[in-house]
């Protein structure tokens, strides 16, 4: 009989008891569950993400199940000696040229999980991404032309995972770093082949983001999931997850480490407002999808000026989201709008933090340093800064590495030998079901709005924007792909005969 491997009931905010773990009980000779498990909440000084909710006991996802008792060690040396070690960190990843560009951005676009179309017209989803990808590659080539010509986030990531790679080895823990990107070179199924031809036993999957988001995150995890799905070798590999981190010591102070020595370059440091800028997300992936990122991002933001409170630092801060796309509307206060609000205001220094970020990309380097840059100077204020993102800074490698180490006892947790019991690769009820994100099946997402409306409801209005949205969108393909329509004949689109 199976014997389930469950994560600690509870866990205490001291590093040392971290790993404990307290088993469910066991009735005949069977697992049970007589009352509903108290789901993790790891602290600070824990690696992994814990579930906010309690869970029933039909909610405990057979993921956890292996075909063979487990123990999961509180000795990180026991687990290492015990297998090849692997971490596998992913991130966005970013085109290295100006050809790269258009086939990066059909890439993001054709992922379901950033554009989601019902599934009446899921069929549009790679012809839409082929239209978006065409029409905003020349502005998007402007933005890394002027950077350098390509995204820096491959040299970036890399070199975090050969810094991490170090620092692990500094704690005798020989692991190998791979990197896997969600839309552009080294795919995740690149890292995989690594990962399978180096014969890794034992993986610690850590997504480079560090707040979850359905949109990053849930992304990268669902196309992972799909992966270990079709293949034996993995789906039997054991291997744990790490979703989100932002709580984590390490990471808090050396954001602050970063905001206090910029914070050191104005004149007047104490009248500096602190500007957090985030990576948007649709509004609905939040209020309907039941993404955490908008609480997990403003408890981050929480922890950082708590922490620079302790060092008698007390500017007044905001935060604001950046990057939306399209009609719909995203999380807000957009960081445009809040730029021009706070020069209205009286504000005339700022410093400019890029919260969602570990490492340089174009949303840094172009849209903060450049185009954010020159709106605040348009608005009134004299004073800009920014903070660089962490990249190899020396506190937050090893935090990552801390994280490592401290989620090796629980490398195995989530083996599943028994094919037919493939399902998600996260344990779900580890994470409250990926914080409601997804069903125990991976299945796709639900639709922003559950009913279907006609007059001036916010659900009709939802819908009916829509339904012309997407019939704009079927003559825009059809005029691509043709060369012919009303576009062609009044001269709109010539590129495109």
């Amino acid at each position: 009989m199976a014997q389930p491997v469950i994560f600690c009931r509870e866990i205490s905010a001291s590093p040392a008891n971290c790993t404990s773990y307290s088993p469910f009980h066991q009735v005949d000779g069977q697992s049970s569950v007589p009352f509903a498990a108290s789901c993790l909440r790891v602290p600070k000084n824990c690696s992994l993400v814990a579930a906010r909710c309690s869970l029933k006991p039909s909610m405990m996802p057979s993921a956890l199940v292996t075909s063979r008792p487990q123990q999961v060690s509180t000795d990180p040396v026991n687990v290492v000696c015990d297998g090849k070690i692997g971490v596998l960190l992913l991130n966005l990843g970013g085109p290295e040229s100006l050809e790269d560009v258009q086939p990066f951005l059909f890439n993001l676009f054709a992922d379901p999980d950033i554009i989601r179309l019902p599934r009446l017209f899921r069929f549009l989803q790679r012809p839409l991404a082929q239209f978006i990808s065409v029409a905003r590659a020349p502005k998007s080539k402007e933005g890394y032309a002027s950077i350098g010509g390509g995204s820096p986030l491959r040299r970036i990531t890399d070199a975090q995972a050969e810094a991490l790679r170090k620092a692990l080895r500094e704690r005798n823990v020989p692991a190998k770093v791979y990197v896997g990107m969600r839309y552009w070179h080294p795919f995740t199924e690149e890292a995989i082949e690594l990962i399978k031809r180096d014969g890794i036993t034992k993986l610690v999957v850590l997504p480079l983001y560090p707040q979850f988001s359905i949109s990053t995150s849930g992304s990268s995890l669902r196309l992972l999931e799909s992966i270990f799905r079709e293949d034996e070798y993995l789906v039997n590999m054991q291997h744990t997850v790490i979703p989100s981190w932002y709580q984590r010591e390490g990471y808090i102070k050396a954001m602050a480490d970063l905001m206090e020595k910029e914070l050191k370059s104005f004149e007047r440091p104490g009248e500096v407002m602190i500007f957090f800028s985030a990576h948007g997300v649709p509004l609905a992936y939040v209020e309907e999808a039941g993404d955490p990122y908008k609480a997990e991002m403003e408890e981050c933001v929480d922890l950082i000026m708590e922490e620079l409170e302790k060092r008698r630092v007390y500017n007044a801060y905001t935060l604001a989201y950046q990057s939306r796309v399209g009609p719909v509307e995203w999380l807000k206060p957009y960081t445009d709008e809040t730029i021009i609000e706070l020069g209205k205001k009286g504000v005339k220094s700022i410093l400019a933090v890029p919260i969602s970020f570990v490492s340089e990309h174009i949303e840094t380097l172009e849209e903060i340093d450049v185009e954010y840059k020159e709106l605040a100077l348009e608005s009134g204020i004299q004073n800009w800064a920014r903070v660089p993102a962490l990249g190899v800074e020396p506190t937050f490698i090893s935090d990552l590495a801390d994280a490592v180490i401290e989620s090796l006892p629980y490398v195995g947790a989530m083996a599943v030998s028994n094919l037919e019991a493939r399902q998600s690769l996260v344990p779900l009820g580890s994470v409250e079901e990926l914080l409601a994100a997804y069903d125990s099946h991976g299945r796709e997402l639900p639709p922003p709005v559950t009913v279907w409306e006609w007059g001036w409801t916010k659900s009709a209005e939802t819908w009916n924007g829509r339904a012309a949205m997407l019939a704009v969108l079927v003559l825009l393909v059809l005029e691509v792909t043709t060369g012919e329509g009303f576009l062609h004949q009044w001269g709109i689109l010539p590129l495109f005969r």
